[in-house]
Parts: structure tokens; C-alpha cells; sequence
């Protein structure tokens, strides 16, 4: 099994934009301990950890019994988003299928466009939280630890929905939210103004969310278990108006045009000028009349949820000694 954690992630600039709070190293750290127990507990054999700017993971390991049981991956660090690619995929080379990630939507997003067949159970630790849960570590990392032991299957996890997004010969994907943005700029870490969105494509549409999706979870409620995906048009000067929580305690008033269900594999045009944000991350620039297409479809990694797993094993016997 590994665990992948992004070190930055809950540290940055919407902790002034907005009121968010801070996930701090030793926080992080602690969850790393607690999630590397409860998945040995169950059997696990071996977890792959990887290094980072500030030994979060080998602090979380080194006075551990089982320090033998577990790996930390070395690597040129670039103290970007590739990092987390680049551990994924020395993981999956290692034979790890199950992930734990410790991070964002948008952490797990970059997992989730490297490796669609891969197991996930997504842990939060960001600002505008949808695609990962709040969850303790201790029961995460046993829940984990059942599927990776191979004590609960893989089909009672339900593959969780994508947006694919293809401009000319250039795609990406989001697992939560694509959104064109106008009057906005590549590079901006800075929450979303409300007058700026326009074209929104949502897999959840979650209305006790935060950020992006609960414009579209007022109106068609939405969740990982639908069968569908949502389309917002949103317009500064529409009159039907919605009070949206566009960031932790941040709440802005957000016009919109028209909010309805989309059919997988339901074709929805961005069309610019623009920028493409994906799970937060302003990817990709359209330029005037240029077009992007968006799709939505059930491809993406499986999920385990834990509470579903834990009652399952419990169903099982599994927790007897």
C-alpha cells in the first residue's frame, strides 16, 4: 500500500483570502503514524512512504516497532506537483494498487489522471474540500488496510466519476469541478470571484460542500453514488441569485443562468476566451471563440469508503481474534 502526502497542502494563500484553516507539519505527521498502524493492523505486509521537504513521513515512522515493514522512497525532489506524480508512480511501479492520499481534490486529482485503476481513499487536508474525506486516520488506515489485504474486495468500491476535458490535442481531466473562469489569469492561487464564473461541469454537486460545487448542489443535488454529472451557466447579471460558501467562512453572491443534470458521455462546450480551472487549479487558457469540450464519465479510480468497509468486515467476522 502507499501513502501519499502533499506537504503543502492546507498552507496556502486562502488562509488570508478567506478563513480556512492550517493543516501544519505535525498534524500531518500524526495522521501519518496513526494511518500506517491501523493498515498493519490489518494485515498489511508492506507501505511505501515517500521523503519531502520536511520529514513529515520519517518523523511519523522512525520510533515505530514496524519500521521494517515500511519503505520511504527516495527522489529528486521539485518541490512542485510533480512530486506527487513522481511518488505515485514509483509506488505503482513497487506493485501498489491501494492509495492512501493525504491532501486536496486537487492531490488526488493528479493521482486519479496518472492511475484510473488504482484504489484511493482520499483524506482532506486542503481548503475547498468535495472529493476527499474528513476522516480519522486511525479508521482510514484500516479500512485501507482491509481492502489492500485483500480481506474486503475491490468490487464493494464504487469507481468514482471524472470530467475529461480535450482542447485540439490537449486533455485533462477534474474530479470534482471544471470551471471557465473570465477576467481571470493563469497562476492565481486566489479564491474564485463570483462575477468571473461562467461555464461550470460538476461529477458532484454536493450542497453541504464547499466552494465550486454547491452552486450546482442547491439546485440538482448530486453525489458520488448518481449516475450523472451537472451543468451550471452562471452569469453576474442573471436574477436568480444563490448565497454560496465560495471558500471556508468566505460567502459571495453568485448569478445563475440555468443549473440541470448531464447524462455521461453528455458533450458540454467551455468557450473563450477563458481560463480552465480544474479542482481549484486554473490549467489551461482559451482564447476568443476558442472551444474546450467537456465530458463526464465513471472511469475513474475505485473509492473505498470507509464506514461502508469497516461494517462490511465487521458483517464478516473479520475483527475477531
Amino acid at each position: 500500500m502507499g501513502i501519499i502526502v502533499n506537504p503543502f497542502s492546507g498552507r496556502d494563500v486562502r488562509r488570508v483570502a478567506a478563513r480556512a484553516s492550517t493543516s501544519d507539519h505535525h498534524e500531518k505527521q500524526q495522521q501519518v503514524t496513526r494511518l500506517v498502524l491501523g493498515a498493519l493492523s490489518q494485515g498489511v505486509e508492506k507501505i511505501y512512504l515517500a521523503h519531502e521537504p520536511f520529514r513529515i513521513n520519517e518523523k511519523a515512522v522512525e520510533n515505530l516497532p514496524e519500521r521494517d515493514q515500511i519503505e520511504i522512497l527516495k527522489f529528486t525532489l521539485t518541490h512542485s506537483a510533480r512530486d506527487t506524480t513522481t511518488m505515485a508512480q514509483i509506488m505503482w511501479d513497487e506493485g501498489c494498487r491501494v492509495f492512501i492520499v493525504l491532501g486536496g481534490d486537487g492531490t488526488s486529482r493528479i493521482v486519479a489522471r496518472s492511475f484510473p485503476d488504482s484504489i484511493m481513499l482520499p483524506l482532506s487536508t486542503g481548503t475547498n474540500n468535495v472529493f476527499p474525506y474528513r476522516l480519522e486516520a486511525t479508521v482510514a488506515g484500516m479500512a485501507a488496510g482491509l481492502v489492500a489485504a485483500g480481506k474486503v474486495p475491490v468490487d464493494h468500491c464504487r469507481r468514482c466519476k471524472r470530467v475529461h476535458i480535450r482542447k485540439n490535442d490537449e486533455s485533462d481531466i477534474a474530479l470534482i469541478d471544471a470551471v471557465l473562469l473570465r477576467n481571470d489569469f493563469m497562476g492565481s492561487l486566489l479564491p474564485f470571484k463570483p462575477e468571473d464564473l461562467s461555464t461550470i461541469v460538476l461529477t458532484r454537486a454536493e450542497p453541504a460542500s464547499i466552494g465550486i460545487s454547491p452552486i450546482g448542489g442547491f439546485f440538482e443535488p448530486t453525489g458520488h453514488h448518481n449516475d450523472n454529472g451537472v451543468v451550471a451557466q452562471c452569469d453576474p447579471n442573471a436574477t436568480l441569485r444563490a448565497n454560496v460558501p465560495i471558500s471556508p467562512g468566505l460567502h459571495a453572491e453568485v448569478g445563475i443562468d440555468s443549473v440541470r443534470p448531464i447524462a455521461f458521455g453528455e458533450s458540454v462546450n467551455f468557450e473563450g476566451p477563458g481560463i480552465l480551472a480544474f479542482d481549484g487549479d486554473r490549467s489551461i487558457k482559451l482564447a476568443d471563440r476558442e472551444v474546450a469540450i467537456a465530458k463526464v464519465l465513471r472511469d475513474g479510480p475505485f473509492i473505498i469508503e470507509a464506514e461502508k468497509v469497516m461494517a462490511l468486515a465487521a458483517a464478516s467476522n473479520l475483527f475477531q481474534l
